[in-house]
């Protein structure tokens, strides 16, 4: 059988992107029979309701997933980011999680997140070339 591929899409619609995740979330409840995930967001807005700091991620069978923190420049090292991830941790044992778990890169925040508990429990070095990856956890008290 040939399968002929379209070009590469490297701005695919959001819509798409959403199908593909869907997709894989029935997948994984139809598999473990775990249905109660649920999306963890929370944004901070300045005075015109522009972002400037939010955290996204979700919660699944007793474990939370943080996926992006960001904090804009000129709002950084003023308590935002600890404040988001202290909001996540609240939300998360809420919601029955024993764990918090994350990635981030050597460039990025790993002290910060050893900082507030968070553990490496596994790196992949040259991603990107010259740097690593770092995968963390955090285990909840509840």
């Amino acid at each position: 059988m040939k399968i002929d591929f379209p070009p590469v899409n490297e701005n695919p619609a959001d819509s798409d992107l959403h199908f593909l995740e869907d997709r894989i979330t029935e997948y994984n409840v139809a598999i473990t029979g775990i249905t109660d995930g649920r999306i963890l967001s929370f944004f901070i807005r300045d005075e015109c309701a522009e972002i400037i700091a939010g955290l996204y991620g979700w919660t699944w069978g007793t474990a939370c997933e943080i996926r992006d923190l960001w904090v804009r420049e000129g709002f950084r090292k003023q308590g935002y980011g600890t404040a988001l991830m202290a909001a996540a941790e609240l939300e998360a044992i809420s919601r029955g999680c024993v764990q918090i778990v994350l990635d981030t890169h050597s460039f990025q925040a790993p002290q910060f997140y050893q900082r507030l508990g968070f553990e490496i429990i596994g790196s992949h070095r040259d991603y990107p070339r010259g740097h690593f990856k770092h995968y963390l956890r955090k285990s909840l008290k509840k």
